[in-house]
Protein backbone atom coordinates (compact mmCIF):
# COMPACT_ATOMS: atom_id res chain seq x y z
CA UNK A 1 0.00 0.00 0.00
CA UNK A 2 1.52 3.36 -1.07
CA UNK A 3 0.36 6.83 -0.58
CA UNK A 4 1.24 10.08 -2.48
CA UNK A 5 4.49 11.08 -3.41
CA UNK A 6 6.44 14.00 -1.71
CA UNK A 7 9.32 15.87 -3.17
CA UNK A 8 11.89 17.24 -0.83
CA UNK A 9 15.59 19.04 -1.24
CA UNK A 10 16.50 20.65 -4.14
CA UNK A 11 16.87 19.71 -7.82
CA UNK A 12 19.93 20.46 -9.27
CA UNK A 13 20.08 19.45 -13.21
CA UNK A 14 22.98 19.19 -14.92
CA UNK A 15 23.00 18.32 -19.13
CA UNK A 16 25.25 15.34 -20.20
CA UNK A 17 25.71 12.65 -22.54
CA UNK A 18 25.10 8.94 -21.38
CA UNK A 19 25.28 6.18 -23.80
CA UNK A 20 24.94 8.82 -27.07
CA UNK A 21 21.94 10.76 -25.80
CA UNK A 22 21.16 13.32 -24.04
CA UNK A 23 19.53 13.32 -20.82
CA UNK A 24 18.91 15.01 -17.24
CA UNK A 25 20.83 13.94 -14.25
CA UNK A 26 19.77 15.17 -10.84
CA UNK A 27 22.77 15.56 -8.47
CA UNK A 28 21.27 15.69 -5.04
CA UNK A 29 17.32 14.66 -4.76
CA UNK A 30 14.99 12.57 -2.85
CA UNK A 31 11.26 11.38 -3.22
CA UNK A 32 9.55 10.19 -0.28
CA UNK A 33 6.54 8.02 -0.22
CA UNK A 34 4.78 5.97 2.65
CA UNK A 35 4.00 2.19 2.62
CA UNK A 36 2.60 -0.78 4.50
CA UNK A 37 3.21 -4.51 4.38
CA UNK A 38 2.75 -7.58 6.27
CA UNK A 39 6.12 -9.03 7.81
CA UNK A 40 6.05 -12.65 9.70
CA UNK A 41 2.04 -11.86 10.24
CA UNK A 42 2.83 -8.19 11.98
CA UNK A 43 1.38 -4.82 9.76
CA UNK A 44 4.84 -3.18 9.12
CA UNK A 45 4.59 0.80 8.31
CA UNK A 46 7.13 2.16 6.92
CA UNK A 47 8.64 5.21 4.31
CA UNK A 48 10.50 4.39 1.61
CA UNK A 49 12.94 7.60 0.57
CA UNK A 50 14.19 7.44 -2.87
CA UNK A 51 17.26 9.54 -4.20
CA UNK A 52 20.58 10.88 -5.46
CA UNK A 53 23.41 11.87 -3.56
CA UNK A 54 26.98 13.39 -4.80
CA UNK A 55 29.64 12.03 -4.46
CA UNK A 56 32.86 15.22 -4.01
CA UNK A 57 36.28 15.61 -4.99
CA UNK A 58 38.81 17.12 -2.45
CA UNK A 59 38.07 20.85 -3.54
CA UNK A 60 34.36 19.87 -2.42
CA UNK A 61 32.80 19.82 -6.44
CA UNK A 62 30.45 17.15 -6.93
CA UNK A 63 32.45 14.34 -9.35
CA UNK A 64 29.40 11.46 -9.50
CA UNK A 65 26.19 11.24 -7.77
CA UNK A 66 24.67 7.57 -6.59
CA UNK A 67 21.60 6.32 -6.85
CA UNK A 68 20.25 5.05 -3.03
CA UNK A 69 16.62 3.58 -1.60
CA UNK A 70 16.26 3.64 2.09
CA UNK A 71 13.37 1.87 3.89
CA UNK A 72 12.70 3.13 7.34
CA UNK A 73 10.27 1.51 9.66
CA UNK A 74 7.78 4.25 11.14
CA UNK A 75 6.60 4.21 15.11
CA UNK A 76 10.09 4.01 16.10
CA UNK A 77 10.81 6.06 19.29
CA UNK A 78 14.56 5.71 19.29
CA UNK A 79 15.82 5.55 15.87
CA UNK A 80 19.39 5.28 17.36
CA UNK A 81 18.85 1.79 19.24
CA UNK A 82 17.55 0.50 15.78
CA UNK A 83 20.16 -1.62 12.96
CA UNK A 84 20.91 0.01 9.90
CA UNK A 85 21.88 -2.53 7.29
CA UNK A 86 23.62 -0.92 4.29
CA UNK A 87 23.12 -2.80 1.18
CA UNK A 88 25.54 -3.44 -1.82
CA UNK A 89 25.52 -5.83 -5.42
CA UNK A 90 28.24 -6.75 -7.17
CA UNK A 91 29.92 -7.37 -11.04
CA UNK A 92 31.21 -4.87 -10.29
CA UNK A 93 29.29 -3.26 -12.25
CA UNK A 94 26.08 -4.30 -11.00
CA UNK A 95 23.14 -2.42 -9.55
CA UNK A 96 21.56 -3.16 -6.08
CA UNK A 97 18.54 -4.60 -7.71
CA UNK A 98 19.25 -8.15 -6.74
CA UNK A 99 19.08 -8.51 -3.54
CA UNK A 100 16.21 -5.22 -3.27
CA UNK A 101 13.46 -6.90 -5.06
CA UNK A 102 14.43 -10.51 -3.87
CA UNK A 103 16.07 -10.80 -1.13
CA UNK A 104 15.81 -8.28 2.13
CA UNK A 105 13.27 -5.60 0.74
CA UNK A 106 10.02 -5.07 1.21
CA UNK A 107 8.56 -6.18 -2.38
CA UNK A 108 10.14 -8.78 -4.17
CA UNK A 109 9.71 -10.03 -7.44
CA UNK A 110 6.80 -12.34 -8.99
CA UNK A 111 8.65 -15.93 -10.03
CA UNK A 112 7.90 -19.07 -9.17
CA UNK A 113 8.83 -20.88 -6.01
CA UNK A 114 12.29 -21.78 -7.86
CA UNK A 115 12.99 -18.61 -9.30
CA UNK A 116 11.59 -19.06 -12.49
CA UNK A 117 9.91 -16.03 -14.16
CA UNK A 118 6.86 -15.47 -14.46
CA UNK A 119 4.27 -12.90 -16.35
CA UNK A 120 2.88 -10.51 -15.76
CA UNK A 121 6.10 -9.31 -14.32
CA UNK A 122 6.44 -7.28 -11.07
CA UNK A 123 6.86 -7.39 -7.36
CA UNK A 124 4.53 -8.42 -4.27
CA UNK A 125 4.75 -8.48 -0.55
CA UNK A 126 8.15 -9.72 1.05
CA UNK A 127 6.40 -11.42 3.45
CA UNK A 128 10.33 -12.19 4.83
CA UNK A 129 11.90 -8.98 4.59
CA UNK A 130 14.20 -7.97 7.54
CA UNK A 131 13.13 -4.74 7.11
CA UNK A 132 10.72 -5.98 10.72
CA UNK A 133 14.20 -5.71 12.57
CA UNK A 134 16.08 -3.34 10.55
CA UNK A 135 16.14 -0.19 8.57
CA UNK A 136 17.76 -0.42 5.01
CA UNK A 137 19.39 1.10 2.38
CA UNK A 138 20.51 0.14 -1.14
CA UNK A 139 23.30 2.02 -3.14
CA UNK A 140 24.20 1.46 -6.14
CA UNK A 141 27.83 2.41 -7.12
CA UNK A 142 29.14 4.61 -9.99
CA UNK A 143 27.24 3.94 -13.79
CA UNK A 144 24.96 1.26 -11.90
CA UNK A 145 20.88 1.66 -11.56
CA UNK A 146 20.87 5.73 -11.66
CA UNK A 147 24.49 6.33 -10.58
CA UNK A 148 26.69 8.41 -12.73
CA UNK A 149 30.01 10.26 -13.02
CA UNK A 150 30.25 13.63 -13.46
CA UNK A 151 30.27 14.98 -16.54
CA UNK A 152 28.76 11.55 -17.51
CA UNK A 153 31.04 11.17 -20.52
CA UNK A 154 33.90 12.00 -22.04
CA UNK A 155 37.76 12.72 -21.37
CA UNK A 156 36.87 14.69 -17.80
CA UNK A 157 36.22 11.73 -16.49
CA UNK A 158 38.83 10.56 -14.16
CA UNK A 159 37.82 6.77 -14.23
CA UNK A 160 40.60 5.53 -11.55
CA UNK A 161 38.59 7.73 -8.93
CA UNK A 162 35.86 4.73 -9.49
CA UNK A 163 36.50 1.84 -11.60
CA UNK A 164 38.84 -0.58 -8.84
CA UNK A 165 39.24 -2.45 -5.83
CA UNK A 166 40.62 0.11 -3.70
CA UNK A 167 39.43 3.23 -5.23
CA UNK A 168 35.82 2.08 -4.76
CA UNK A 169 36.05 1.77 -1.35
CA UNK A 170 37.46 4.95 -0.69
CA UNK A 171 34.67 6.65 -2.17
CA UNK A 172 31.89 4.79 -1.17
CA UNK A 173 33.70 4.77 2.57
CA UNK A 174 33.32 8.97 2.67
CA UNK A 175 29.84 8.80 0.34
CA UNK A 176 28.52 6.78 3.11
CA UNK A 177 29.73 8.65 6.20
CA UNK A 178 27.81 11.73 4.33
CA UNK A 179 24.81 9.47 4.11
CA UNK A 180 24.69 8.37 7.98
CA UNK A 181 25.20 11.87 8.82
CA UNK A 182 22.48 13.17 6.98
CA UNK A 183 20.11 10.29 8.00
CA UNK A 184 21.24 11.23 11.50
CA UNK A 185 22.36 6.96 11.91
CA UNK A 186 25.32 7.33 13.76
CA UNK A 187 24.00 6.11 17.02
CA UNK A 188 22.76 3.48 15.63
CA UNK A 189 24.20 -0.51 14.96
CA UNK A 190 25.54 -0.63 11.10
CA UNK A 191 25.86 -3.82 9.77
CA UNK A 192 26.84 -4.22 5.57
CA UNK A 193 26.29 -6.61 3.31
CA UNK A 194 27.51 -7.23 -0.40
CA UNK A 195 26.65 -10.09 -2.78
CA UNK A 196 28.84 -11.66 -5.01
CA UNK A 197 32.14 -9.10 -5.66
CA UNK A 198 29.94 -6.55 -3.38
CA UNK A 199 31.70 -9.26 -0.77
CA UNK A 200 35.17 -7.64 -1.99
CA UNK A 201 33.74 -4.14 -1.40
CA UNK A 202 32.54 -4.87 1.61
CA UNK A 203 35.39 -6.59 3.28
CA UNK A 204 37.35 -3.89 2.47
CA UNK A 205 34.75 -1.11 3.32
CA UNK A 206 34.80 -2.64 7.09
CA UNK A 207 38.32 -1.20 7.66
CA UNK A 208 38.05 1.92 5.49
CA UNK A 209 35.00 2.85 7.54
CA UNK A 210 36.99 2.38 10.80
CA UNK A 211 40.11 3.95 9.69
CA UNK A 212 39.07 6.74 7.40
CA UNK A 213 35.64 7.42 9.04
CA UNK A 214 35.73 6.02 12.40
CA UNK A 215 32.74 4.41 11.64
CA UNK A 216 32.42 1.00 13.66
CA UNK A 217 29.88 -1.65 12.66
CA UNK A 218 28.36 -4.54 14.07
CA UNK A 219 28.57 -7.25 11.51
CA UNK A 220 29.36 -7.71 7.83
CA UNK A 221 27.55 -10.25 5.63
CA UNK A 222 28.97 -12.10 2.88
CA UNK A 223 26.81 -13.18 0.40
CA UNK A 224 27.75 -15.79 -2.46
CA UNK A 225 31.62 -13.56 -2.17
CA UNK A 226 33.85 -13.19 -4.86
CA UNK A 227 37.41 -14.22 -3.66
CA UNK A 228 39.90 -12.98 -6.01
CA UNK A 229 42.81 -14.45 -3.54
CA UNK A 230 41.55 -17.69 -3.89
CA UNK A 231 40.57 -17.57 -7.94
CA UNK A 232 43.72 -16.19 -8.64
CA UNK A 233 45.81 -19.44 -6.95
CA UNK A 234 47.38 -21.85 -8.76
CA UNK A 235 45.08 -24.83 -9.23
CA UNK A 236 46.01 -26.93 -6.34
CA UNK A 237 43.99 -24.07 -4.48
CA UNK A 238 41.30 -23.02 -6.79
CA UNK A 239 40.89 -26.32 -8.63
CA UNK A 240 40.29 -27.94 -5.34
CA UNK A 241 38.12 -26.16 -3.73
CA UNK A 242 35.63 -25.30 -6.33
CA UNK A 243 35.07 -29.80 -6.49
CA UNK A 244 32.52 -29.64 -3.94
CA UNK A 245 30.45 -27.70 -6.33
CA UNK A 246 30.86 -30.47 -8.77
CA UNK A 247 29.18 -32.95 -6.38
CA UNK A 248 26.33 -30.97 -5.49
CA UNK A 249 25.26 -30.11 -9.20
CA UNK A 250 26.09 -33.43 -10.13
CA UNK A 251 23.42 -34.81 -7.46
CA UNK A 252 20.71 -32.17 -8.23
CA UNK A 253 21.07 -32.79 -11.71
CA UNK A 254 21.01 -37.10 -10.95
CA UNK A 255 24.47 -38.10 -12.34
CA UNK A 256 26.25 -39.60 -9.43
CA UNK A 257 26.02 -43.09 -8.71
CA UNK A 258 23.19 -44.82 -7.18
CA UNK A 259 24.89 -45.08 -4.14
CA UNK A 260 25.65 -41.72 -3.79
CA UNK A 261 22.33 -40.25 -5.42
CA UNK A 262 19.83 -42.12 -2.86
CA UNK A 263 21.69 -39.78 0.03
CA UNK A 264 21.00 -36.36 1.06
CA UNK A 265 23.26 -34.05 -0.22
CA UNK A 266 24.39 -32.72 2.79
CA UNK A 267 25.35 -36.48 3.88
CA UNK A 268 27.39 -36.43 0.82
CA UNK A 269 29.14 -33.07 0.64
CA UNK A 270 31.41 -33.63 3.78
CA UNK A 271 33.23 -36.68 1.92
CA UNK A 272 33.69 -34.69 -1.39
CA UNK A 273 35.51 -31.44 1.20
CA UNK A 274 37.29 -34.17 2.69
CA UNK A 275 38.99 -35.62 -0.69
CA UNK A 276 38.96 -31.77 -2.11
CA UNK A 277 41.51 -30.82 0.59
CA UNK A 278 42.99 -33.91 1.73
CA UNK A 279 43.66 -35.62 -1.74
CA UNK A 280 42.77 -33.65 -4.69
CA UNK A 281 44.78 -30.43 -4.24
CA UNK A 282 48.06 -32.59 -2.78
CA UNK A 283 47.52 -33.97 -6.11
CA UNK A 284 47.75 -31.15 -8.08
CA UNK A 285 50.18 -29.43 -6.04
CA UNK A 286 52.91 -31.95 -7.48
CA UNK A 287 51.49 -31.66 -11.30
CA UNK A 288 53.11 -33.79 -13.97
CA UNK A 289 55.17 -35.85 -11.30
CA UNK A 290 52.00 -37.30 -9.54
CA UNK A 291 52.38 -41.09 -10.73
CA UNK A 292 49.81 -42.47 -13.22
CA UNK A 293 48.30 -44.84 -11.53
CA UNK A 294 47.59 -42.49 -8.37
CA UNK A 295 46.58 -39.83 -11.43
CA UNK A 296 44.29 -42.39 -12.49
CA UNK A 297 42.63 -43.43 -9.06
CA UNK A 298 42.30 -39.93 -8.12
CA UNK A 299 40.39 -39.63 -11.48
CA UNK A 300 38.31 -42.54 -10.61
CA UNK A 301 37.20 -40.97 -7.40
CA UNK A 302 36.52 -37.99 -9.07
CA UNK A 303 34.44 -39.26 -11.61
CA UNK A 304 32.53 -40.65 -8.86
CA UNK A 305 31.66 -37.10 -7.12
CA UNK A 306 31.25 -35.23 -10.14
CA UNK A 307 29.45 -37.51 -12.88
CA UNK A 308 31.52 -36.88 -15.53
CA UNK A 309 33.77 -39.36 -16.93
CA UNK A 310 37.49 -40.18 -16.07
CA UNK A 311 38.53 -40.08 -19.45
CA UNK A 312 37.53 -36.71 -19.56
CA UNK A 313 39.21 -35.57 -16.28
CA UNK A 314 42.28 -37.37 -17.10
CA UNK A 315 42.44 -35.68 -20.29
CA UNK A 316 42.06 -32.62 -18.53
CA UNK A 317 45.03 -33.39 -15.89
CA UNK A 318 42.48 -33.65 -12.97
CA UNK A 319 41.84 -29.92 -13.72
CA UNK A 320 38.37 -29.15 -15.00
CA UNK A 321 37.84 -26.28 -15.58
CA UNK A 322 34.32 -24.98 -14.33
CA UNK A 323 33.30 -23.81 -17.69
CA UNK A 324 33.74 -27.33 -18.77
CA UNK A 325 31.73 -28.87 -16.49
CA UNK A 326 28.69 -26.91 -17.06
CA UNK A 327 28.71 -28.19 -20.74
CA UNK A 328 30.05 -31.77 -19.72
CA UNK A 329 27.66 -32.62 -16.88
CA UNK A 330 24.87 -33.47 -19.57
CA UNK A 331 26.32 -34.01 -22.83
CA UNK A 332 25.37 -37.26 -23.21
CA UNK A 333 22.37 -37.31 -21.14
CA UNK A 334 19.94 -34.76 -22.35
CA UNK A 335 22.47 -32.48 -24.02
CA UNK A 336 21.61 -29.15 -21.60
CA UNK A 337 24.09 -26.72 -20.61
CA UNK A 338 23.58 -26.03 -16.84
CA UNK A 339 23.70 -23.00 -15.20
CA UNK A 340 26.94 -20.79 -14.36
CA UNK A 341 25.48 -18.82 -11.43
CA UNK A 342 23.11 -21.31 -10.49
CA UNK A 343 23.41 -24.66 -11.94
CA UNK A 344 19.75 -25.48 -11.68
CA UNK A 345 19.11 -23.96 -14.48
CA UNK A 346 19.68 -25.50 -17.75
CA UNK A 347 20.57 -23.82 -21.27
CA UNK A 348 20.01 -24.90 -25.27
CA UNK A 349 23.73 -24.60 -27.08
CA UNK A 350 23.85 -24.34 -31.12
CA UNK A 351 25.54 -28.13 -30.79
CA UNK A 352 26.06 -30.14 -27.75
CA UNK A 353 29.96 -30.64 -29.18
CA UNK A 354 31.99 -27.74 -27.16
CA UNK A 355 34.37 -26.43 -24.31
CA UNK A 356 31.67 -23.84 -22.88
CA UNK A 357 28.45 -23.05 -22.88
CA UNK A 358 27.11 -20.22 -25.74
CA UNK A 359 25.58 -18.15 -22.65
CA UNK A 360 24.23 -18.22 -19.02
CA UNK A 361 21.03 -19.77 -18.68
CA UNK A 362 20.45 -18.38 -15.02
CA UNK A 363 21.49 -14.40 -15.97
CA UNK A 364 19.25 -14.88 -19.10
CA UNK A 365 15.96 -15.98 -17.08
CA UNK A 366 17.05 -13.46 -14.51
CA UNK A 367 17.22 -10.32 -16.49
CA UNK A 368 13.68 -11.45 -17.92
CA UNK A 369 11.81 -10.96 -14.92
CA UNK A 370 14.76 -8.42 -12.65
CA UNK A 371 14.35 -5.68 -15.32
CA UNK A 372 11.26 -4.97 -16.03
CA UNK A 373 10.23 -5.20 -12.27
CA UNK A 374 13.20 -2.95 -11.38
CA UNK A 375 12.08 -0.66 -13.75
CA UNK A 376 8.24 -0.41 -13.29
CA UNK A 377 8.97 -0.85 -9.35
CA UNK A 378 11.25 2.37 -8.80
CA UNK A 379 8.94 4.63 -11.11
CA UNK A 380 4.95 3.47 -10.44
CA UNK A 381 5.62 2.39 -6.54
CA UNK A 382 7.99 4.70 -4.77
CA UNK A 383 7.77 7.54 -7.64
CA UNK A 384 11.32 8.40 -8.86
CA UNK A 385 11.06 9.93 -12.32
CA UNK A 386 13.77 10.16 -14.51
CA UNK A 387 15.22 9.18 -18.13
CA UNK A 388 17.97 7.62 -17.51
CA UNK A 389 18.12 3.97 -17.52
CA UNK A 390 18.51 2.07 -14.96
CA UNK A 391 21.48 0.04 -15.32
CA UNK A 392 21.44 -3.79 -14.82
CA UNK A 393 25.68 -3.77 -15.51
CA UNK A 394 27.02 -0.76 -16.27
CA UNK A 395 30.54 0.45 -17.89
CA UNK A 396 33.08 0.33 -15.29
CA UNK A 397 35.66 -1.62 -17.11
CA UNK A 398 38.53 -1.92 -16.59
CA UNK A 399 38.63 -2.52 -13.39
CA UNK A 400 41.76 -2.27 -11.48
CA UNK A 401 42.09 -5.61 -9.69
CA UNK A 402 45.55 -4.57 -8.11
CA UNK A 403 46.43 -4.26 -4.31
CA UNK A 404 43.37 -6.28 -3.19
CA UNK A 405 44.16 -6.98 0.40
CA UNK A 406 40.37 -6.99 1.29
CA UNK A 407 40.57 -10.14 3.13
CA UNK A 408 43.52 -9.03 5.62
CA UNK A 409 41.52 -6.13 6.09
CA UNK A 410 38.30 -7.64 7.16
CA UNK A 411 40.65 -10.37 9.20
CA UNK A 412 41.82 -6.86 10.77
CA UNK A 413 38.92 -4.85 11.48
CA UNK A 414 37.09 -7.45 13.56
CA UNK A 415 40.65 -7.82 15.50
CA UNK A 416 40.58 -3.80 16.30
CA UNK A 417 36.68 -3.98 16.64
CA UNK A 418 35.62 -6.75 19.62
CA UNK A 419 32.12 -5.92 18.42
CA UNK A 420 32.41 -7.03 14.68
CA UNK A 421 31.01 -10.14 13.57
CA UNK A 422 30.61 -11.67 10.12
CA UNK A 423 28.58 -14.13 8.35
CA UNK A 424 28.96 -16.47 5.37
CA UNK A 425 25.80 -17.06 2.77
CA UNK A 426 26.27 -19.56 -0.18
CA UNK A 427 24.52 -21.13 -2.67
CA UNK A 428 25.67 -25.23 -3.16
CA UNK A 429 24.46 -24.89 -6.94
CA UNK A 430 26.58 -21.53 -7.53
CA UNK A 431 29.23 -22.33 -9.97
CA UNK A 432 31.19 -19.20 -9.84
CA UNK A 433 31.65 -18.01 -6.78
CA UNK A 434 31.38 -21.84 -4.99
CA UNK A 435 30.30 -22.46 -1.54
CA UNK A 436 33.26 -24.07 -0.76
CA UNK A 437 35.21 -21.01 -1.59
CA UNK A 438 33.49 -18.77 0.61
CA UNK A 439 34.32 -21.54 3.23
CA UNK A 440 37.99 -21.30 2.52
CA UNK A 441 38.02 -17.86 2.69
CA UNK A 442 36.18 -18.14 6.00
CA UNK A 443 39.17 -20.55 7.29
CA UNK A 444 41.66 -18.14 5.70
CA UNK A 445 40.68 -15.05 7.05
CA UNK A 446 42.03 -15.50 10.39
CA UNK A 447 45.24 -18.02 10.43
CA UNK A 448 45.33 -17.29 14.03
CA UNK A 449 41.78 -19.10 15.15
CA UNK A 450 41.39 -16.22 17.57
CA UNK A 451 38.14 -14.84 15.89
CA UNK A 452 36.27 -18.59 14.84
CA UNK A 453 33.38 -17.22 17.57
CA UNK A 454 32.59 -14.11 15.59
CA UNK A 455 32.62 -16.02 11.81
CA UNK A 456 29.58 -18.35 10.60
CA UNK A 457 28.44 -19.86 7.49
CA UNK A 458 24.76 -20.77 6.13
CA UNK A 459 24.40 -22.80 3.50
CA UNK A 460 21.35 -23.27 0.71
CA UNK A 461 19.78 -25.98 -1.63
CA UNK A 462 20.08 -23.12 -4.47
CA UNK A 463 22.38 -20.68 -6.57
CA UNK A 464 24.29 -17.61 -6.06
CA UNK A 465 21.41 -15.57 -5.54
CA UNK A 466 19.85 -18.32 -2.96
CA UNK A 467 17.17 -16.12 -1.97
CA UNK A 468 15.08 -16.59 -5.72
CA UNK A 469 14.12 -20.02 -4.03
CA UNK A 470 11.11 -19.39 -1.76
CA UNK A 471 12.01 -21.63 0.80
CA UNK A 472 15.65 -20.24 1.17
CA UNK A 473 14.62 -16.87 0.80
CA UNK A 474 12.68 -17.65 3.85
CA UNK A 475 15.27 -19.51 5.56
CA UNK A 476 18.08 -16.88 4.29
CA UNK A 477 16.19 -14.10 5.94
CA UNK A 478 15.87 -15.55 9.33
CA UNK A 479 19.64 -16.21 9.42
CA UNK A 480 20.33 -12.41 8.74
CA UNK A 481 17.74 -11.69 11.19
CA UNK A 482 18.99 -13.62 13.52
CA UNK A 483 22.80 -12.65 12.83
CA UNK A 484 21.98 -8.96 13.32
CA UNK A 485 20.01 -9.25 16.84
CA UNK A 486 22.34 -12.14 17.85
CA UNK A 487 25.10 -9.42 17.40
CA UNK A 488 23.64 -6.51 18.95
CA UNK A 489 26.11 -4.92 21.74
CA UNK A 490 23.27 -5.15 24.59
CA UNK A 491 25.21 -2.89 26.76
CA UNK A 492 28.24 -5.39 26.87
CA UNK A 493 31.75 -3.08 26.62
CA UNK A 494 33.49 -3.66 23.60
CA UNK A 495 36.54 -5.12 24.99
CA UNK A 496 38.89 -8.54 25.18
Amino acid sequence: MKNAFLLVLGLFLVEGVAFGQHRHLSIDTMVVTQHSTTIRGQKVDYTATIGMQPVWDEMGDPIATLHYTYYTRNGVTDRGQRPLLISFNGGPGSGSVWMHVAYTGPQVLNIDEEGYPVQPYGTHENPYSVLDIADIVYVNPVNTGYSRTIPMSGKEIKREQFFGVNADINYLSEWLTTFVTRKERWRSPKYIIGESYGGTRVAGLALALQEKQWMYLNGVIMVSPADYQASASDSPVSSAVNFPYFTAAAWYHKQLSPQLQQQDLLDILPASEDFAINTLMPALARGGFLPQEEKEVIATKMAEYSGISAKVILQHNLDVPTQYFWKELLRDDSGHTIGRLDSRYLGLDRREAGERPDYSAELTSWLHSFTPAINYYLREELGFKTDLKYNMFGPVRPWDFQKNNVRDDLRKAMAENPYLNVMFQSGYYDGATTYFKAKYMMWQLDPSGKLQDRLSFQGYRSGHMMYLRLEDLQAANEHLRTFILDSMPKGEAAKY
